[in-house]
């Protein structure tokens, strides 16, 4: 399908500064489950195949997770089984504990990538998942050797890097020293998630800095979410701190339970508007991007908080 130009004109972006970004979709899973009403499984397969046909090669698709404790998630299985996204897309699933990565792992066929998580703030993760930080990494350890000889590729996420709505501040040393512990684990990729909007761009060019320089042999990538609409502008920071891998949502699902009201991650196709303009590559094609997120709007019956969606891309060329 040819598009117009949307940023090759653009008179302010950077020339001679070429970059390119990595940005796994995450909707699927952290924007679905976060959905009141139940989601169709063949819907979910249509944005899904929707996502892929936008360029984009790692998917967040599911969670094995209690179907009671994530009923939207449920269908998990049924939805891998289902989507058919090019064969060059990472899949990944996200699993909170070993009996969760051995209900994953007899579906060893469907995924390519698992994701491991904890939150740096001791409160938050008891409410989480209800374990301490320390019961979640003795857990994390065996868990990853695991997923290498399964020959999967082994991620893992940080949450509440950035401030915990229970203990305030969260020292980034603490948050570190966590992503330590999951790269010794075997780790190949560590998220850090602002998991309800407490960050800001100061802070998050501080941090990605540091993490960057700490953690050289592992890809960092940064998980924004909007909730105080400094989404964007903390993954600006981050872009230029060096992080050149980032996580967000198309139509900006998902969300947290505190604070409430709270939106969700970053929209996909804001991020992607945004470092196209830039003149950062992303390989992802917006407009097709933009359509998913309004068939998203469509299907769930709401009004999504996304820019791109109302706006659409940013168009450069003369008008005919």
């Amino acid at each position: 399908m040819n598009h117009p130009t949307t940023n090759a004109a653009f008179p302010n972006s950077s020339e001679g500064e070429a970059r390119t970004v990595h940005i796994r979709e995450v909707g699927p899973r952290d924007g679905f489950q976060n959905e009141p009403e139940t989601i169709a499984t063949d819907d979910k397969i249509r944005l899904i195949n929707a996502l892929g046909r936008a360029g984009l090669k790692r998917i967040e698709v599911a969670s094995f997770v209690r179907p009671d404790v994530i009923p939207q998630l449920a269908d998990g299985v049924a939805v891998l089984q289902g989507i058919d996204v090019p064969d060059d897309v990472a899949r990944m699933v996200l699993v909170p504990n070993s009996r969760g990565l051995d209900n994953a792992l007899t579906h060893r066929d469907l995924f390519e990538e698992v994701a491991l998580f904890v939150s740096a703030s001791e409160t938050h993760n008891k409410r989480n998942i209800n374990r301490t930080v320390q019961e979640t990494m003795d857990d994390v350890r065996q868990m990853g050797k695991r997923i290498v000889d399964e020959g999967l590729t082994y991620c893992a996420v940080v949450a509440t890097s950035f401030g915990c709505p229970f203990e305030g501040a969260v020292p980034m040393d603490r948050v570190l020293d966590l992503a330590e512990q999951f790269a010794e684990s075997g780790a190949t990729e560590i998220g850090f998630g602002d998991t309800t909007g407490m960050c800001n761009p100061s802070y998050a060019s501080r941090f990605f800095a540091a993490a960057v320089a700490r953690l050289p042999e592992v890809e960092i990538t940064a998980h924004f979410h909007n909730t105080r609409g400094q989404g964007l502008a903390n993954a600006y920071a981050a872009l230029e701190a060096g992080c050149r891998s980032f996580e967000s949502s198309f139509g900006e699902l998902g969300g947290c339970p505190v604070p409430a009201g709270s939106t969700g991650n970053i929209a996909t196709e804001d991020l992607v508007s945004m470092f196209h303009e830039m003149g950062v590559d992303t390989g992802l094609d917006l407009y097709v991007l933009i359509e998913a997120a309004r068939d998203a709007q469509s299907t769930l019956g709401r009004k999504l908080t996304s820019h791109s969606i109302v706006a659409g891309p940013v168009i450069w060329s003369p008008s005919v």
